[in-house]
Parts: structure tokens; C-alpha cells; sequence
């Protein structure tokens, strides 16, 4: 009888498991233990060490390896439950390392997707990440611009033809637009290369007298 009662509440656990996106394993969590074992190993000892001008970054983990994998499953494969685990680590670090002061007064935009490509994709992945960053710092996210120009892919582009491909490639979003006034803003990306998309979609920002403190970003290439 014993046994039968341990089997019956053992079903529900058993219910709430799932493949790991990157392994298959069963796991309780969106990533099983070893999954995340790996993708710790991608985390920059200093996140904060190139917050400083002209666009300061304050960027989780090291572009590759697990970390890697995990962004191109969460875009490419459309698993969108990494979305979760990705913004609660590039949170815990801002909530530990953070080089701002008064972080409560600070907004938190995404990088916007072309609504093209984002009806092709079915998400922004930038936003995904957003939204668990901004629901453990407790930092409002605000969709603070969009995409007015389906630009080329960057993949492949050199520094001054990015920034070239990313000409009028952002306006103003809606919200910012319906309550303008002084703001400090915090762009969020998944990835940081070259910085040309960032540092675009700043400028856009300043030119609205919209200060941007810096990006962060899930992970830094270089």
C-alpha cells in the first residue's frame, strides 16, 4: 500500500517534467542541471567592465560555447521557454554588479524587430528576455522604439556597413511618443557584436532628448 501511495504522488512531479531544448533530457526546470552547469561556464567575471562611453555595456556572458547554443535554439529552434532562464541571469548579474545608481528610476527597452520579420520569426527574442529581466529587477519595460526599415541581416557585414545597412532603421515607439519627458533607458539585446545596432538605436533616442545610460546584453561577442 505504501508503495502505491509513493508511486501516486510521484505523478504529478512526473507531469511537470519536460525535454531540456538542449540535451532532451527530462527536467523539472527549462534546462536540466547539466545544461545549466555548461551555460554558467559562459558568464563574464565582469559584466560591468565596459560600462563607459559612448554606449557603456554591461553584457551577462562570452558569446559561445552553451551560451551559444542556447540563443540560436531560443531564435532559430523557437524555443522560447530559454527566454526565461536568459533575462533571469543577465538580471541576477545587474542586481549584483549594476554600475547605476538610482536603478528605479531607469526604463528597459528591446531592441525591435522589423514587424516583418517578427511576424516570420513569431517573436522578439530581445523582448522575451526583456520581460524576465524586467520582472526579477522589477525595472519597467517599455516599448520605447520600433523598426521602421527591414534592414539586410549583419551577419557577414563589415563595422561601416552596418551602420550603413542600419540607417533610419528606428523611430520613436508609440509609448515614448504619447508621454514624452525626461527618461534614462536601458536597451536591451540579446547579443552584442559590433555594437552599430545599439548605438543606432540610441542616437535615435538622444535625438528625442531621450538619455540611453547604456545596453545590456545576454551575451558579448569578441
Amino acid at each position: 500500500m505504501n508503495l502505491w501511495l509513493h508511486r501516486l504522488a510521484a505523478i504529478p512531479q512526473l507531469c511537470l517534467e519536460a525535454d531540456c531544448p538542449l540535451c532532451q533530457r527530462s527536467t523539472a526546470a527549462v534546462l536540466c542541471p547539466s545544461c545549466q552547469q555548461q551555460l554558467q561556464r559562459s558568464a563574464l567575471p565582469d559584466p560591468a567592465q565596459q560600462w563607459q562611453s559612448p554606449l557603456p555595456i554591461f553584457a551577462w556572458g562570452q558569446y559561445g560555447g552553451s551560451l551559444k547554443r542556447t540563443i540560436a535554439a531560443l531564435k532559430y529552434d523557437r524555443q522560447t521557454r530559454l527566454a526565461a532562464p536568459l533575462g533571469q541571469l543577465l538580471a541576477q548579474s545587474w542586481l549584483k554588479f549594476s554600475p547605476v545608481t538610482q536603478a528605479q528610476k531607469l526604463v528597459v527597452v528591446p531592441i525591435p524587430m522589423h514587424p516583418d520579420k517578427q511576424r516570420q520569426r513569431g517573436f522578439n527574442q530581445a523582448e522575451l528576455i526583456a520581460q524576465a529581466f524586467c520582472q526579477q529587477t522589477g525595472l519597467p519595460l517599455v516599448q520605447g522604439l520600433s523598426r521602421s526599415r527591414n534592414t539586410a541581416p549583419q551577419f557577414g557585414l563589415s563595422a561601416a556597413e552596418r551602420t550603413e545597412n542600419l540607417t533610419d532603421a528606428f523611430e520613436l515607439g508609440a509609448s515614448f511618443r504619447r508621454h514624452p519627458g525626461a527618461k534614462r533607458v536601458l536597451l536591451l539585446d540579446d547579443i552584442y557584436t559590433t555594437g552599430a545596432t545599439a548605438l543606432v538605436a540610441a542616437q535615435t533616442l538622444r535625438r528625442h532628448q531621450i538619455s540611453v545610460c547604456g545596453i545590456l546584453a545576454v551575451a558579448k561577442a569578441g
